[in-house]
């Protein structure tokens, strides 16, 4: 009873510490916002084309941007392993750094092979996202994961989106140079990696480092919960050597993950995932290039990729909300579904393979982008629903990285100057029959489903729809416990992936 007496005026001690990490990720978002302010991004093909370096399309096309496809597969997975073991903030001031660096070889860079380490640190900053996306859940109780992951991924949007109209409306309406825009861009990013240095580091991470949290009277993982190991069956010490509880998570990690590749939903929005996203982001990487083709103006006034930026950022955002309301039977529909979202995208890179107006070669990547983005909250939800929070971030990593090999074997083949180097009109048409064929492998794979569908319900009444729901929330539910409702109805899945916006 004593101790209970001695406890009871520090009541008052949980709402100092939720005042505490709210402080924090108010910081953070704010972080976030600044680190997208790059007025400079949306124009950096048509700078790289024009007078100030005066590089020519072959090069930029064959020689520099198929750089960031190779460098990016070579720093994914060491990036991915050093933000959990470094605690996510070394990472993040890694990011800041390779910011400053690729603009300033972009302001003072003069060869092929100074773009080429700019592309680079590029590489770098986009495998660093993820310690921007996973840095917030380390701040904040579990209860609170859904609600953080919104805030940071609309932090983010909204920075993109803002970077995106002041540089269109730097350029456009205050003929401001591309030079001078991308001192500006240079400035923003030294501010960020200045905020960068006050950010806390926290003391866990998921994997490597769980030892001070569990010490500290903390929740076991969702993995040990599900699948307690001898050693915590016997009640392990605190002080268990890392080295030994890494190997014994990752092998329960390994078996959870042979469970989980047995289900239809998991490995048809995983092949998804990789297909899909590969081609996607071939498109952003070389649509800019595309755009100088067919508007090779020498007046940058009349440059609005800033605009169609935050155009496709709006578009995507709204779609990825959008996609949060949708109720069907995934487990039916889905194959129908990705193939008509997928012969859509075709015929946006059809068109812009065919036209030679700048505004409806604006339009369809606009609707591009929109499209991937409204299958990527979709394709989130299903693939983490049925998993464990540290299957989430292994699954996630496994599809990004076959993403990454994937765009990378295509990059060597078509853009590359040491394979076909392809210009980049004829690389879309590429794209549009890649497209075609994962329109083709979609809709026969949904045309055997439904096929198989008829045939069952002809003989038994169709089953209702089950909603997906992980493994912990499965095991409450057999404890008697009620299940947890998503906020609002709507699962937000903004940050479950290391979903990287790629260079505009």
């Amino acid at each position: 009873v004593i101790p209970v007496e001695k406890q009871m005026p520090a009541e008052p001690q949980p709402g100092r510490e939720q005042q505490s990490w709210w402080c924090l990720v108010f910081f953070l978002c704010f972080y976030g916002f600044m680190a997208q302010m790059r007025p400079g991004e949306s124009f950096i093909t048509p700078y790289l084309l024009g007078p100030d370096k005066n590089f020519t399309r072959t090069q930029v096309t064959n020689e520099i941007t198929p750089v960031l496809s190779y460098s990016y597969l070579a720093v994914l997975v060491p990036i991915f392993l050093l933000t959990d073991y470094l605690c996510y903030k070394p990472v993040l001031l890694l990011q800041g750094l390779s910011y400053v660096s690729v603009w300033l070889l972009l302001l003072f860079g003069s060869t092929v092979l100074h773009m080429q380490f700019m592309e680079f640190f590029f590489s770098i900053t986009m495998a660093a996202r993820i310690a921007y996306s996973s840095y917030i859940f380390s701040l904040v109780p579990p209860a609170h994961y859904q609600r953080m992951a919104s805030y940071s991924r609309a932090s983010v949007l909204m920075g993109v989106f803002t970077s995106s109209v002041l540089g269109q409306l730097l350029v456009t309406m205050g003929r401001v140079p591309f030079s001078t825009l991308n001192y500006i861009s240079l400035a923003f990013l030294t501010f960020s990696l200045v905020l960068a240095l006050f950010l806390k580091r926290p003391k866990r991470s998921l994997f490597f480092n769980r030892g001070a949290p569990v010490r500290a009277g903390a929740a076991p993982s969702e993995l040990h919960q599900m699948n307690p190991g001898p050693a915590q069956a016997v009640g392990a010490r605190p002080g268990w050597p890392p080295a030994a509880w890494r190997d014994s998570t990752f092998v329960r990690m390994l078996r959870e993950l042979g469970r989980a590749v047995q289900l239809p939903q998991l490995r048809l929005w995983s092949l998804w995932w990789v297909f899909n996203s590969a081609g996607y982001y071939l498109i952003v990487y070389y649509v800019h290039i595309l755009w100088n083709v067919v508007n090779p103006t020498t007046d940058t006034t009349r440059v609005y990729n800033g605009g169609a930026d935050a155009a496709s950022t709006l578009l995507g955002a709204l779609t990825s909300f959008a996609a949060g309301f949708v109720r069907i039977r995934w487990a039916l529909w889905a194959r129908l579904v990705i193939a008509v979202v997928t012969v859509l995208q075709a015929g946006l890179v059809f068109l812009m393979y065919k036209t030679n107006d700048i505004w409806l070669c604006y339009a369809a990547f606009v609707l591009f982008r929109g499209s991937y983005q409204f299958l990527v909250p979709i394709a989130t939800f299903q693939i983490a629903a049925s998993l464990s929070q540290e299957l989430r971030a292994l699954v996630f990593g496994i599809n990004t990285f076959l993403a990454t090999v994937l765009k990378t074997i295509i990059t060597l083949i078509v853009s590359d100057k040491r394979g076909l180097g392809l210009p980049v009109c004829s690389q879309f048409l590429v794209y549009f029959v890649y497209f075609l064929v994962l329109f083709a492998a979609y809709f026969l794979a949904a045309v055997l489903v439904g096929l198989r569908h008829f045939q069952q319900s002809r003989h038994q009444p169709v089953p209702p729809a089950q909603e997906l729901v992980s493994p912990m929330q499965e095991k409450a539910t057999q404890d008697g416990a009620p299940r947890p409702a998503p906020e609002d109805g709507v699962f937000t899945v903004g940050d479950l992936s290391p979903q990287s916006e790629a260079k505009a």
